[in-house]
């Protein structure tokens, strides 16, 4: 009768497990982090896939003398992301936000994600290096 609850006990144990999911977190631009010259659409589509849940690490330095100002946006749609539109879009980091740690932003919806720079209405965005979008795709154990 023992055996039966044990075996009963790893059946819900191993089952219970296949529901779980493993996020990662993913630094923008890996050791270039997030900065002005480098082509972060690129580096998206050679770090995909991106999955539900999974965390994109934005580190930049707050301005100073020899740095500008970086932010970021999430866009509201791909016709603001190609035009880099910036009216209607969410500010998730300030220009002082990214600094240390950096910013975590969780890819929570199965969705397309427009990301961009918005200091100087844009011009990083409209020089079309410091933008990129993700289509997270379903949870996934990954890792």
């Amino acid at each position: 009768m023992a055996s039966k609850s044990v075996l009963l006990l790893l059946v819900v144990f191993f089952a219970s497990l296949s529901s779980l999911s493993f996020s990662e977190k993913i630094i923008v631009g890996d050791s270039n982090h997030w900065r002005f010259g480098f082509n972060y659409t690129d580096w998206a589509m050679k770090n995909a896939p991106f999955y539900q849940h999974d965390s994109l690490v934005f580190m930049y330095d707050p301005p100073n003398s020899t740095t500008p100002p970086h932010s970021v946006y999430l866009l509201k749609d791909l016709n603001s992301f190609l035009a880099c539109n910036l009216k209607g879009a969410k500010l998730v980091g300030s220009v002082v936000q990214g600094g240390g740690q950096g910013l975590e932003f969780v890819l929570k919806k199965r969705k397309p994600h427009y990301f961009a720079c918005g200091e100087h209405s844009g011009v990083h965005c409209n020089l079309g290096l410091m933008k990129f979008s993700v289509f997270p795709i379903k949870d996934s154990c990954h890792g």
